[in-house]
């Protein structure tokens, strides 16, 4: 048995509130202010809290951890170690893999090697179609379910074809899984590597329209509309995005999104110089667009944030912007940076960041989520709200240390994760 003390958590109400639980076979058994007298001599793990903020784990429903085919760039075993030091309990992972798990066969492969290498959850995405090209044929959707897939995507590439898109936005549904988009119309590329705004001129390089990713929303949101799927999209970056959603919920259109950190905090503004650690997919936008997303998640157009975590090795992304592949790393750091850059800044509530890390995600995908009451799964995690610290790449647990945060200072730290019932994460 585990029992955690010394911690306070939400309640209802919105205050903090001590409180102490024991934790036995992977659920929740016992709750109160004071179990330590009662159980004093037990043969008991504990957990001291130092008064630390108890929290249902945290869920992301859009990670990369590159297993099998990128392992120089993080494997399942230290993707899942990123997660849990950032908070999280529960994970999805994307299908572009080397290969792709495509088939029964490779995602029965997957959703095993997920379940002995990741110290916490590990739900896996099947691809939309073989291979993650568009214009091929369409995976088994049923037969991809019954070998573990929680939803469907192509991430990485927009799927470019209609009808290849309606035809699995009715596969979907007839499965009841959701139809996830990476949206981008590649005849609008161009060859763009960053945000197509003054900063691009500035620093010379090829810009990314905002209408790139606006126009395929629009168009899967019709789709979406006549197909009577749920259809998700993957880390909308711009205020047209924002937009279109908005207008599509309105009509009734069962239509989700998320957003990342870095797209919340950053714009295109803030990149200093033509620099690979800056490149990501999408782009950091105009502040414009940064606003339309703060604001599209307090208005619940947006309804939780993913990290879409991105490793690449440090050769990689030690380029120009035209060199260096997209992405950067997320897990770790989300919390922390969601926390100092908008909760202590008075921009978001600590209860609605949770809620955007907790319930909100765990509704959009049908997951089981950890709730700080008797009975229930013990995914939690222990934060210290007042703990600051600088970001260094050395104490990063990712394989790979891609991001434009290094050097950021921050309030908060994840002290303890806790999944099913074990203590997967603790900070020494």
């Amino acid at each position: 048995m585990l029992l955690i003390k010394n911690v306070n958590y939400l309640n209802r109400a919105g205050s903090f509130q001590p409180i102490e639980l024991l934790i036995e076979k992977e659920r929740i058994i016992l709750m109160g202010e004071s179990l330590s007298s009662f159980l004093a001599g037990a043969d008991i793990q504990v957990i001291d809290g130092q008064r630390g903020l108890l929290s249902p784990g945290f869920i992301d429903l859009h990670v990369h951890f590159r297993q099998p085919g990128g392992e120089a760039k993080e494997t399942i075993e230290t993707g899942s170690l990123a997660a849990a030091k950032g908070g999280f309990t529960q994970v999805c992972a994307m299908p572009n893999l080397n290969p792709v798990p495509d088939t029964v066969e490779r995602m029965q492969t997957m959703s095993e090697l997920n379940q002995d290498e990741a110290c916490i959850k590990v739900h896996q995405y099947s691809p939309i179609s073989k291979g993650l090209v568009s214009e091929t044929d369409l995976v088994d959707f049923e037969e991809m379910v019954g070998a573990g897939a929680i939803a469907f995507t192509n991430d990485g590439l927009g799927v470019q074809s209609a009808g290849l898109m309606f035809e699995a936005m009715n596969e979907a549904r007839q499965v009841n899984r959701p139809l996830v988009a990476h949206t981008e119309d590649n005849s609008l590329l161009h060859g763009g590597v960053m945000h197509a705004g003054r900063r691009a001129k500035e620093l010379h390089l090829p810009g990314i329209a905002s209408v790139t990713e606006s126009s395929q929303i629009a168009r899967d949101c019709a789709l979406a509309n006549e197909a009577g799927c749920h259809y998700h999209v993957c880390h909308v970056s711009t205020k047209e995005s924002v937009e279109v959603v908005r207008a599509a919920k309105a009509k009734g259109v069962n239509v989700t999104c998320e957003v990342c950190p870095h797209h919340l905090i950053l714009c295109d503004e803030d990149i200093p110089s033509d620099n690979g650690n800056w490149k990501m997919n999408p782009p950091l936008r105009g502040e414009k667009d940064r606003q339309a997303l703060i604001e599209g998640l307090l208005d619940g157009t947006i309804d939780c944030i993913a990290t879409d975590h991105a490793p690449h090795t440090e050769q990689e992304k030690n380029q120009t912007m035209l060199q260096a592949p997209f992405g950067i790393i997320g897990s770790e750091l989300a919390f922390p940076l969601l926390y100092t850059h908008f909760v202590l800044k008075g921009i978001f509530t600590l209860e609605q960041l949770i809620n955007w890390l907790t319930i909100l995600p765990a509704r959009i995908f049908n997951l089981e989520s950890s709730q700080i009451e008797i009975g229930s799964i013990a995914d939690l995690v222990i934060i210290d709200l007042k703990a600051e610290s600088k970001i260094q790449a050395s104490d990063l647990l990712s394989k790979s240390k891609n991001t434009p945060f290094i050097g950021w200072k921050l309030t908060s730290r994840i002290i303890h994760t806790i999944y099913q019932g074990e203590v997967v994460y603790s900070y020494e």
